[in-house]
């Protein structure tokens, strides 16, 4: 019998989603998830940082794919296309 050996697929702790606005004119955001639960919403990176640190978590390297996720961009994309 063979076994198929399966990579392992991590999620991180933390998911910051892509960029979204309410309504025209108003401030883009980004929702923030820990542990597959949303938390909040961001507009810059400082606040994703703020947000982690009130639930316990201490980021070191923001582009660590096993500590955060960006998802529809990276640390840098905060407005819409």
């Amino acid at each position: 019998m063979t076994e198929i050996a399966s990579p392992r697929i991590s999620r991180p702790r933390v998911m910051v989603l892509g960029v979204m606005r309410r309504k025209p004119g108003s401030p883009p955001f980004r929702i923030v998830e820990i542990d597959g639960e949303v938390v909040a919403e961001a507009k810059t990176v400082i606040d994703v940082l703020e947000v982690c640190s009130i639930f316990g978590i201490t980021i070191h390297d923001l582009d660590d794919p096993e500590v955060v996720r960006w998802v529809g961009g990276d640390k840098f994309t905060w407005t819409t296309r």
